[in-house]
């Protein structure tokens, strides 16, 4: 309804024509409402719902240089009151809310004919090369991103690759060792144009030039990868001793002790509650997540994954991967029980607006309760007893595909109040040639390099602790010596606690200290415990988190500065509610969101304050990681956990704890249990 109503404005004349020289909606997204109008309002202060609102972004197809326009459409649903505007607010580019649309990705552009035309062009060369064409299917490309504008042109490297023999999509791991430099830079790809070719470390400027000495006598060819059993995901080899046997498999006992409202996207489980959406470009987010009753987090939800390569070659080099382009919502797919989630788990669908049609993805999020495998707590005392209690945790998960890689994407609470965020990353890899590449990658086939690259994956934790009004607290560990009272004349080396607060903004890029050896936490200087301590939530690395090695990145520029740190504290703004848009790689120089502007001096003093923290890994593929990269190593986690928040241990307050009393001996008998 809402793209019917939107083709009837005359500001953007929109159609659903798909040649290029016209204006078209791109897309439609529902817009997250302000938090200065959703407080009120959940406090109880406003009687009426927040006014909601969506983004349409406009593809202005018909200008010499097209260009993204993004508008606000609201209030909605669509009645007489409701128009269309231009969307600015959430946007800090030179132009708020335009963005340039590159020729190769025009709306409407047909890419399959462009392939096609230049294939023929150089049919000779492939059936030289490979003994096929493009036309014949047995090769086609692959093209880096961003793409990499130079003196006003779009110059585009395409990587040649094979087409998988089998029902595998192993295509990322089958590249041929050649590349070509293409001119993109027209609208009309008929006129796009071969500036290069680049083949086992050499460049040649012209077709002609790699055509000359491709059929010279002494050329080397580069051996094609070619898929077989290596690349498939079937089970082969010798079966492992007793694998034959039905394994440990996860169950419930009795009723579902955790609440679902499926109609309202509503969750309880123990001190927890907490609500969810999903969306195309971002995937599953929280929202108003309490904790005995208290908001702790008003939102928490990813922002984007990226993908940043390096290798010898021009694709590997210039390749770098914003996927909430493509969409980390559109690509969840359907979960399978007893392997993605236990098979008792509570599945749900995801609802979403994808290309303006509502688009509904069953299964794609599960929701459980399960028993970590060791104990929350546990004590023994030679003398009497053993006490343990067990570790029981509730999870909602997802999984995005987006291309070659499956992203697991999780939230979890525990019984001590802390929530824990992971990424868990599989599929095939996006490997290199192997030539030139030992400064890159190990060689882990005939042909192939396992190409390194930088997983960042950022997230949005917006805490509210006891209120909207904290601060940042910083806890050191440092060595010192001391002469203390009780040795005089003695110089004891030790280390002590440096406690500190992060006062401002142009202070708050942070990263992991080394040897762990310092804490972050929001906490709330107005509200300090009978103790003189001020409560708050520590954010934890728990493992793998990550951001980018390399240094002002030629490829990203401006585009991806939420990756250069392990984590930021902003002050909350309405006008900064994403660290990236989907759209920021479309022009890396003056992207719609330019998250470096958000640290311009705000004092960090009792503010509304945000989170924003990278998960990823840096990630060398091995032997190991053919055919599929494996989710035990590819692993990255971050716990918000209690910080002087309550005046003890919560998880005391579970039935599910067991006294064992013995004698001297070591033999005794159970007192209460679970």
């Amino acid at each position: 309804m809402l793209g019917k109503w939107c083709h009837t404005q005359s500001c953007s004349h929109a159609t659903n024509k798909t040649r290029t020289r016209v204006n078209s909606i791109f897309e439609i997204e529902l817009l997250s409402p302000n938090k200065s109008d959703v407080l009120p309002w959940i406090s109880g202060e406003y009687s009426a719902e927040p006014k909601r609102y969506a983004r349409a972004t406009v593809a202005y197809g018909i200008p010499d240089e097209p260009y993204f326009q993004e508008y606000m459409v609201g209030p909605l649903p669509a009645t007489n009151v409701t128009k269309l505007q231009p969307l600015t607010y959430p946007f800090n580019s030179r132009n708020p809310g335009k963005t340039r649309i590159p020729s190769l990705i025009l709306p409407g552009q047909d890419v399959a004919s462009a392939v096609l035309k230049l294939g023929s062009d150089i049919a000779d060369i492939t059936r030289e090369l490979w003994n096929t064409t493009i036309a014949d299917g047995g090769v086609t490309f692959r093209t880096q991103f961003p793409l990499h504008q130079e003196d006003g042109k779009t110059l585009t490297w395409f990587e040649f690759i094979g087409v998988p023999t089998d029902e595998f999509d192993s295509t990322t791991v089958l590249p041929l060792g050649v590349s070509l430099r293409i001119d993109t830079t027209d609208r009309n790809y008929t006129k796009w144009a071969i500036t290069g070719w680049f083949c086992l470390g050499k460049l040649y400027n012209s077709t002609e030039e790699f055509r000359e000495a491709l059929f010279s006598p002494g050329f080397e060819k580069p051996p094609p990868n070619i898929d077989g059993s290596w690349t498939a995901l079937n089970q082969r080899g010798d079966p492992l001793p007793l694998d034959n046997l039905p394994p440990p498999v996860s169950v419930s006992r009795g009723s579902q002790r955790y609440t679902v409202d499926a109609q309202e996207n509503y969750v309880t489980w123990m001190d927890f509650s907490f609500y969810f959406s999903t969306s195309k470009s971002t995937g599953l987010s929280l929202f108003d997540v309490r904790y005995k009753g208290k908001r702790l987090i008003y939102e928490l939800g990813l922002e984007e994954a990226l993908a940043h390569y390096a290798g010898s070659d021009p694709f590997q080099s210039q390749a770098s991967f914003f996927d909430t382009l493509s969409g980390m919502g559109a690509a969840m797919n359907p979960l399978v029980a007893g392997y993605d989630c236990p098979e008792y788990a509570t599945f749900l669908s995801a609802n979403m607006t994808i290309s303006g049609q509502a688009t509904t993805i069953s299964n794609a999020i599960c929701l459980f309760e399960y028993d970590a495998g060791f104990p929350i707590r546990r004590h023994f005392n030679v003398q009497g007893y053993t006490y343990a209690a067990k570790n029981i945790l509730f999870t909602i998960r997802t999984i995005s595909t987006v291309g070659n890689y499956d992203y697991l994407i999780e939230y979890s609470f525990f019984l001590d109040g802390g929530i824990e965020v992971s990424v868990r990353a599989s599929g095939y890899i996006s490997a290199a040639y192997y030539a030139n590449n030992q400064d890159y990658g190990f060689q882990i086939h005939d042909f192939l390099s396992g190409s390194m690259h930088d997983h960042v994956i950022t997230f949005k934790a917006d805490l509210d602790i006891l209120g909207e009004k904290n601060s940042v607290q910083k806890v050191e560990f440092v060595p010192d010596t001391v002469e203390y009272p009780w040795a005089p004349g003695q110089l004891r080396n030790t280390f002590r606690a440096r406690k500190s607060f992060i006062t401002s903004e142009l202070d708050a890029s942070i990263n992991w200290a080394p040897n762990d050896a310092a804490i972050y936490a929001i906490v709330n200087k107005d509200t300090p415990n009978r103790y003189g301590e001020f409560p708050g939530y520590r954010v934890r690395k728990a493992s793998g988190a990550s951001h980018l090695t390399v240094v002002n990145s030629s490829n990203t520029g401006n585009a991806a500065h939420f990756a250069t740190h392990d984590l930021y504290f902003t002050k909350q703004k309405d006008t900064e509610p994403r660290a990236a848009d989907p759209y920021n790689g479309h022009d890396t120089q003056d992207p719609l969101v330019d998250f470096s502007k958000f640290l311009d001096g705000e004092t960090l003093e009792q503010e509304d304050l945000v989170v924003w923290f990278n998960l990823g890994m840096h990630h060398i593929p091995h032997t190991g990681d053919l055919p599929n990269t494996l989710m035990t190593s590819a692993h990255s986690s971050i716990r918000l956990e209690p910080l002087n928040y309550l005046e003890g241990d919560p998880s005391v307050a579970t039935t599910q704890q067991v006294r064992f009393v013995h004698d001297n001996a070591q033999e005794g008998e159970e007192e209460g249990g679970a």
